[in-house]
């Protein structure tokens, strides 16, 4: 089983917050993880956040920093090529989504189209949740 990560899931893999725990079981079952490359500079951003609110430490920050970019590796990363960011268009009209929410929505769409395994689909965010099961995902949170 693939296990997809909005940001808002990938993000718990680094910062204990509610649901955390959760995911790290989905995440265990997996065969393999994959993303869109968007996630990547939505997570800096919120690491940075929380170390510009003070709520992270500069050390804890780097540790995420190099955990986050040795993890970067390993994962199945969805580009932004036309077929996804046509698709982002046309969700984002659909489900009245954010751009970034609609770009992760169709990248796991396009990836589930192009692999034999299954594919679940990690969020937190409550409109991206609903717009993926309208669209045919199985959420896995």
């Amino acid at each position: 089983m693939i296990l997809y990560l909005d940001t808002s899931a990938w993000v718990k893999l680094y910062v204990r917050e509610a649901g955390s725990k959760e995911l790290r079981t989905h995440v265990a079952k997996a065969d393999a993880l994959a993303v869109s490359v968007v996630a990547y500079a939505e997570a800096r951003a919120a690491f940075a956040r929380l170390k510009a609110h003070g709520i992270t430490t500069e050390a804890r920050h780097r540790q995420r920093l190099r955990q986050l970019n040795a993890d970067w590796e390993s994962l199945l990363r969805i580009e932004l090529v036309p077929q996804v960011v046509a698709s982002a268009g046309d969700l984002a009209e659909i489900y009245g989504l954010r751009g970034f929410d609609a770009i992760h929505l169709a990248s796991a769409l396009w990836l589930k189209g192009k692999i034999g395994l299954p594919l679940r689909f990690a969020v937190f965010d409550l409109r991206l949740r609903a717009a993926a099961e309208c669209a045919g995902l199985v959420v896995a949170l």
